[in-house]
């Protein structure tokens, strides 16, 4: 590598580092850097490159080299795919850190490429002298060569500077910019200020070359390349000097032709605006008038090299006396008395000159050592001395058993906070809050060290200074160099804002208020919101002129600017917003203007923050929503924020804090409106403050209308509101949480996993920990819906044996449960538990109620709910479609219920059954629902052993659920919890102990439930005795012995009907306990021998002896005659279909007679004794012990049972006949020994019999029990499954029985005697 490249290398490294390392050991100059480079950047960039400065302050102020070390690959890692200023920057001091002093170099030097002008008067003006000034002295010689061409002719502008010695006249800084304009000619004014615009603009150039050769140098480490330092660029294609070609001269061509090496000399040129001559002590070439670089700024080099070889003499300091032209001019612009005392204040700023004194401050040379890091030097400040907690020097150190030292009053905070661990290992700590004592011998190296170093300054972020070190960057934050030309403009822009402040305030002329208000815009906009302006314009009287003249007003443009110029003040001062709203009308006076179509009046109306109910009184609603429903274009760019940004804060304002019935009515509006989408986009929006509004109004729509949460998932970019999680304040965080939790309450669970995908993954921060954190500080109110939602997000993963997140979550949800003393929080944790199911309707409401009645077999309910709610939302369902999200939804539900009942070996079940004692309605039927879903998915889900558990906590109580409750949905759901004990050996023997009343229930519930059903079989399989599950109680018994036998019984709908031998026909009532007449007729002229029931058309049909059958409509009230039928035979038996009758006559065969008079003749070989007749088939028991089918459509018929064979031709007729659930139950006289055999419809064969000893002379069949009615008066009754007799009701020992019914429910046993009685059985 050539010597010079090398030298240039080290120079570049040496002052780097140095930079490096009062930038890293300086915090507040850190921010200061931090805060310009920002404000360059758009919003999107700010938050994630904010983000990364977090890890870079951190790995700065961390003692821990683990710590430290994972903080700079993460800030790495987060600033690789940048490329700005800031990222630049930030890059560098992560790899100084990192000790890797050329990249950090490099990363500097990108800064510099990117903001060269930033850099040099804000970041590292050092820097930039020291390494890039030294270069530039044929572009301060070729602005100086075209600043005197621009001013010779002007004597005063010359200032004696023979024998070129420096007084101190020399270092005033600023001369009077006024004073100087005043002897300009106007051409010159103007080639000035492009003079000195061209000038910044090579000077950005120029820097950004040297950039370019210094990162060549820097790569070049090898010096296998030879690396040439650039030419200086004097010009600039798009430039024209003042009338001249962009041709240089030959002295420029001269200087463009040099080549500037690193000659290590340097010259900062000082405010030359009064013209001063400096000679160069290396040159010969007189340089002069070279211009400002840093304003009230100066080399202190240069300062301290001339006051040396001067003396440094102040006794011929220049004075700062005005002119007389200078004193008119100041006579001419004097304003008010109200603006006096600020009038003289920036000119006194400018004129005063840096002392001696001041520049001696400045150091002559620069740290050499290269390698120099954070504290380093005499006065560091050993690590160990500082507490990682508080990152200050120990007071009271105590050393914990992990080997870590810590601030005894913040560790003893850290375990009071309920940790059990060291911060820094996480290892467990064994001794509890008991902390040990003091570290004394720490605590004495720390005293001993600070006897040592009395002059240190401490910084909490782990660095020592001494007050002689030096200190690089801005010693006062510089604003941006302001030419002649600039200031002279601003001084007369202040001048003309005075007089037009005193024509608003004072002028009685409306017209000129006006004026005035005009051209207090036109200043404000072209001062670009200067501060001193602001504090002029913001005071009370000038408000009030403005509010004022706005009353009075009747000019669009004037009020336009008003308005514009209150919402200026009022962001940037809340004292005019204070002066605002002392005045109430006011407000209302811009609410008019907003509403009769001045847009820009809603922002100010925003900034007011007016309270929510005048809002509604003063009807702005629909106006906001108008707003939010324009699509053109705001017409207010200028203003801080636009209309439907205020639009937004403001709906959201008055939802918050409005009444119930008012948010309701506002909530329609806003979905009436179709504005949704728009509140949507502001979640996208920049302000956190219409963030949070948006939030806070769709959360409110989701709830109002649950329909609208499918728009919102769609078209919502969460990103945004993740991002202001952790900047907003608990109300809003909690509005946060509650909007997300809603938001996954769709109807299609593989939505909703997506969205928690999104919700897991997205966001520069980590929203499980900003969620776990908020969870474990916030309120017991809030609690259960944060923690449903970090148990969601947790869940995404299959469940793992330990997560902090699950554990958290569920120990706050089983805590707020428990909560006896606040029901709001209990009803919260409960319904948080149930919805964590998963399934919901399309407009987002649970499901969990009707799903576990369809378990139940109750469909009914399920179909009916989603039938309703899709006709009210409009919606259909692809098939397919619901195969999958059916299949994702039992696979949630699945993972949900194993971490719910695995919890603390079942803990929950715990906290639902006292949910269960409680006597809040609104609990007990929340806490009866899960409790039901928990247990039935213990059936579901692999055995982990905690049935037990739930056993013993709920066993009891859905047992009395089960005996007790009215409402059959609450028995059916305590019943499917029920099914899964009886399956569990030890839950059945305890379910023993109530089985009559468990029974009874089933019973009830068997026709509409199948679990009921098939709860039922398990019951009769797993005991062998009747005792225990069946046992009737004879309820009342009516005698009709006037009108003869009774011969017939039937019902339907509740409503009993008896057939008698005197042809009288009687209606009987169900009173519970007993049956009550309510019609007797008497239409037939003898015996009533057969009732049948058409349930499709509500029709009883009687058949008679008289040879007639007639038809009875059933009502509520009776039966009532319709129509006659004549069969020309007598009717022993009698079964109808819709079309014809199917009758047993007097002699042979079977008849059919249809309904339209025809009729045909079957079976006319047999004898029938009795029929039935199922879907088109009749079934004939006959005289001979035969049983036929016949097929009525076809005319086939096959034979069931062939007639009996014995020797003493004896008959065996079949008596009775029923078929039920595909079996047909023929009951006759034994001859084989089996009174009752049992067949089956598919393939006739027989599948069992029962062995009775007694005449059975009518039968009844239930679900459970056959019933069979013998000749001696007595009813037998029979298990159905196992065939064997476990009762006997005794009628009438001398009566026969003639016919048997049973009710709808199956409960209640009918029997009709011979001698005239009714009595009637329960099944209790």
């Amino acid at each position: 590598m050539a010597a010079g490249a090398t030298t240039v290398l080290q120079t570049v490294l040496q002052h780097t580092d140095a930079f490096f390392a009062e930038t890293l050991s300086r915090p507040e100059l850190r921010h200061h850097v931090f805060s310009a480079l920002t404000s360059r950047l758009p919003a999107p960039l700010t938050k994630s490159l904010n983000f990364a400065s977090q890890t870079v302050e951190n790995a700065i102020s961390t003692t821990s080299s683990s710590i430290r070390s994972s903080s700079l690959r993460l800030a790495e890692k987060l600033l690789s795919s940048e490329n700005t200023a800031f990222s630049s920057f930030l890059l560098s001091l992560v790899y100084s850190l990192s000790h890797r002093p050329v990249d950090a170099s490099i990363s500097l030097l990108d800064v510099f490429r990117a903001d060269p002008s930033l850099c040099r008067r804000e970041i590292a003006p050092f820097l930039f002298e020291e390494l890039f000034l030294v270069h530039f002295l044929p572009l301060l010689e070729w602005y100086n060569d075209h600043r005197s061409n621009i001013l010779p002719s002007n004597p005063s502008f010359n200032i004696d500077n023979s024998g070129g010695n420096y007084s101190d006249d020399h270092l005033s800084i600023v001369s009077n910019n006024t004073t100087l304009l005043s002897k300009m000619s106007g051409d010159q004014a103007s080639a000035l200020k492009d003079l000195e615009r061209d000038y910044e603009d090579l000077l950005d150039q120029n820097c950004r070359t040297f950039v370019g050769y210094f990162k060549e140098v820097l790569q070049n480490k090898d010096g296998k390349n030879v690396v040439a330092p650039p030419s200086i660029v004097l010009r600039r294609s798009n430039i024209e000097c003042r009338g001249e070609t962009a041709v240089c001269s030959d002295e420029e061509k001269k200087m463009n032709s040099q080549e500037f090496g690193p000659t290590y000399r340097r010259y900062n040129p000082m405010w030359t605006e009064a013209d001063k001559s400096l000679e160069l002590n290396h040159g010969t070439k007189n340089l002069s008038r070279f211009p400002s670089l840093f304003p009230e700024r100066v080399s202190p080099r240069i300062l301290t090299r001339n006051q040396t070889a001067e003396g440094g003499d102040d006794s011929n300091a220049t004075h700062d006396s005005f002119t007389d032209s200078e004193a008119e001019i100041e006579e001419t612009i004097k304003p008010t008395v109200l603006f006096d005392s600020r009038r003289s204040q920036p000119a006194q700023k400018q004129k005063r000159p840096f002392s001696g004194e001041e520049s001696s401050r400045y150091p002559s040379s620069i740290m050499g050592d290269v390698g120099i890091h954070i504290g380093g030097g005499k006065h560091t400040l050993p690590k160990d001395f500082v507490c990682p907690i508080t990152t200050h020097i120990f007071d009271d150190p105590v050393t914990l058993e992990t080997g870590q030292t810590y601030e005894r009053s913040a560790i003893q905070e850290w375990l009071d906070r309920g940790n059990s661990t060291c911060p820094i290992t996480r290892q467990t700590l064994h001794t509890g809050t008991v902390l040990p004592k003091t570290n004394y011998v720490l605590k004495r190296l720390i005293a001993s060290w600070k006897e040592q170093n009395p002059g240190s300054d401490y910084s909490p972020y782990g660095g020592v200074r001494a007050a002689s070190e030096p200190k690089f960057g801005p010693s006062i934050h510089f604003s941006s160099p302001n030419s002649v030309i600039s200031q002279a403009t601003i001084d007369a822009t202040m001048s003309e804002l005075r007089l037009a402040i005193t024509d608003l305030c004072t002028s009685e002329v409306l017209g000129d208020s006006e004026m005035a208000v005009l051209r207090i815009e036109r200043c404000w906009q072209e001062a670009n919101a200067d501060s001193e302006m602001m504090a002029m314009l913001s005071k009370p009287p000038v408000i009030n002129g403005f509010v004022e003249t706005m009353f009075n007003s009747a000019d669009t443009k004037v009020l336009r600017s008003i308005v514009f110029l209150l919402t200026e003040f009022g962001s940037r001062d809340d004292n005019v917003i204070k002066t605002l709203k002392r005045v109430d009308s006011d407000v209302e006076c811009f609410v008019e203007l907003f509403k009769k179509g001045l847009s820009e009046a809603l922002v100010l109306v925003h900034l007011l923050k007016p309270a929510a109910k005048s809002l509604v009184d003063m009807d702005i609603v629909d106006y906001l929503l108008e707003v939010l429903d324009d699509d053109a274009d705001d017409n207010v760019p200028k203003m801080y924020t636009t209309a439907k940004t205020a639009a937004v804060i403001l709906l959201g304002q008055i939802l918050r804090s409005s009444y119930e019935a008012t948010i309701t009515e506002i909530l329609r509006s806003i979905l009436s409106a179709k504005v949704i989408e728009k509140v949507i986009s502001s979640l996208e929006a920049e302000r956190v403050e219409e963030k949070t509004a948006a939030v806070s109004i769709l959360l409110r729509c989701m709830l109002e209308d649950g329909k609208c949460r499918n728009v919102i998932s769609s078209k919502a970019k969460l990103a945004g509101v993740l991002e202001i999680f952790v900047e907003v304040n608990d109300d809003e965080q909690f509005e946060i949480v509650h909007f997300l939790s809603e938001l996954v309450k769709m109807n299609r669970r593989n939505l909703n996993e997506q969205i928690l995908h999104i919700l897991k993954e997205e966001g520069t921060f980590s929203t499980m920990h900003s969620l776990l954190t908020y969870l474990q500080n916030t309120p017991q109110t809030q609690s259960p819906i944060v923690a449903g939602l970090v148990l969601q997000l947790d869940l995404l993963d299959e469940p793992r044996k330990m997560s902090i997140y699950r554990e958290e979550a569920m120990d706050a949800l089983i805590s707020c449960l428990r909560n006896s003393e606040s029901p709001v929080t209990q009803i919260s944790a409960a319904e948080t538990v149930l919805a964590l199911q998963g399934r919901f309707s399309y407009s987002g409401k649970s499901l969990s109620r009707a799903i576990l009645l369809k378990r139940a077999g109750l469909d009914k309910t399920y179909r009916a709910f989603m039938r309703r709610d899709q006709r009210h939302h409009n919606v259909s369902a692809d098939p397919q479609d619901t195969m999958e999200e059916e299949k994702a939804a039992d696979d949630w539900e699945k993972r949900v219920a194993f971490v719910l009942v695995s919890h603390e070996f079942g803990l929950l079940f715990e906290a639902l059954a006292e949910g269960l004692d409680n006597t809040n309605e609104d609990l007990y039927s929340i806490c009866l629902m899960t409790a039901s879903w928990l247990v039935h998915m213990l059936s579901i889900l692999p055995d982990m052993g905690i049935v037990g558990a739930a056993r013993v906590c709920l066993l009891k109580r859905f047992v009395s659920i089960f005996k007790t409750q009215k409402n059959t949905e609450n028995r059916v759901l305590s019943m499917i919890a029920l099914n899964t004990f009886i399956r569990d050996p030890e839950g059945l023997h305890d379910l023993s102990l109530h089985m009559k009343d468990i029974l009874k229930g089933l019973r009830e519930l068997k026709k509409s439930s199948v679990m009921a059903f098939e709860m039922l079989k398990v019951f009769s399989e797993e005991h062998d005795t009747s005792a225990d599950l069946w046992n009737h109680q004879e309820l009342c018994q009516e005698d009709c012995s006037e009108n003869g036998e009774v011969l017939a019984i039937t019902c339907f709908r509740g409503i009993f009907f008896s057939g008698h031998s005197d042809g009288t026909i009687k209606v009987w009532a169900n009173k519970g306990s007993k049956i009550q007449i309510i019609q007797e007729v008497r239409e037939h002229t003898k015996p009533v021998t057969s009732l049948a029931i058409l349930q499709s058309s509500d029709k009883l049909y009687s058949g008679s002896l008289d040879r007639t059958v007639r038809v009875w409509s059933v009502e509520e009230d009776g039966i009532h005659f319709e129509q006659v039928e004549e069969m020309k035979d007598q009717i022993n038996s009698l079964v109808v279909a819709n079309s014809m009758a199917c009758y047993i006559p007097q002699g042979a065969g079977v008849k059919v007679h249809s309904w339209n008079g025809s009729s045909k003749f079957l079976n006319q070989n047999k004898y029938a004794k009795c029929l039935a007749l199922v879907q088109g088939k009749l079934y004939c028991g006959c005289q001979d012990s035969s049983i036929q089918e016949i097929d009525l459509v076809t005319g086939t018929m096959g034979n069931i049972q062939n007639r009996s064979k014995n020797l003493i031709k004896r008959a065996y007729p079949i008596y009775a006949l029923e078929v039920h659930d595909g079996l047909i139950y023929a009951a006759g006289s034994s001859f084989d020994g089996s009174i009752v055999k049992i067949w089956s419809t598919s393939n006739y064969n027989l599948v069992g019999s029962l062995a009775s000893t007694m005449e059975v002379r009518t039968m009844a069949v239930s679900s459970e029990l056959i019933y069979l009615g013998c000749k001696g008066g007595t009813v037998e009754v029979w298990c159905k499954t196992k065939y064997n007799k476990v009762e006997t009701l005794q009628t009438s020992s001398t009566a026969k029985i003639h016919c048997l019914a049973l009710d709808p429910n199956q409960d209640m046993l009918l029997i009709g005697t011979s001698d005239g009685r009714i009595q009637t059985w329960a099944l209790s």
